[in-house]
């Protein structure tokens, strides 16, 4: 989950709202067709965030290992379902977060440090600043509406 969240920016409403039939495993991209707020699902954010994100191979290779393993690997099913709710609900994102990330970062000795899913959106936006990747391929891969989004509020200045 951290890995998909890290590699696709995508929103904690999309990704815990992901189904096996939204990952196309022949064009290695995932179809954001819905999102998911305290458990209510809905559109997805704008028509930027509509468009399909596409997955590194190690990703792509993680979500198929994770697909035979998962007791919910159907079309239907979530990515990352809630097994308490017997696969019918997606898990919670700030359970997964005080369950599991927070406890994960402590162990790494990260410490006083906020965390949480949008941060991932942040630090692939920077790291793609750092890597000189072009703000416009940025802004579609963050599936931003424009590009000022993109560099105003989610890139760090990186050093050269």
């Amino acid at each position: 989950m951290v890995m998909l969240a890290g590699t696709t920016g995508l929103r904690r409403s999309e990704l815990f709202a992901l189904r096996w039939s939204d990952v196309n495993f022949q064009t290695m991209e995932v179809a954001v067709t819905r999102s998911c707020v305290q458990g209510r699902f809905g559109k997805v954010k704008t028509i930027a965030s509509g468009k399909p994100v596409p997955l590194h191979k190690l990703v792509y290779d993680m979500l198929l290992s994770w697909r035979l393993v998962t007791a919910y690997g159907g079309e239907g099913d979530f990515l990352f379902p809630s097994e308490r709710l017997n696969g019918t609900k997606p898990l919670t994102p700030d359970m997964v977060l005080r369950k599991s990330n927070r406890p994960a970062l402590l162990r790494a000795g990260v410490e006083n440090k906020l965390i949480g899913w949008h941060s991932f959106r942040h630090t692939l936006a920077t790291n793609l600043r750092s890597l000189g990747v072009d703000v416009k391929v940025a802004q579609e891969l963050l599936r931003h509406a424009n590009s000022r989004i993109t560099m105003d509020l989610y890139t760090q200045a990186v050093g050269q």
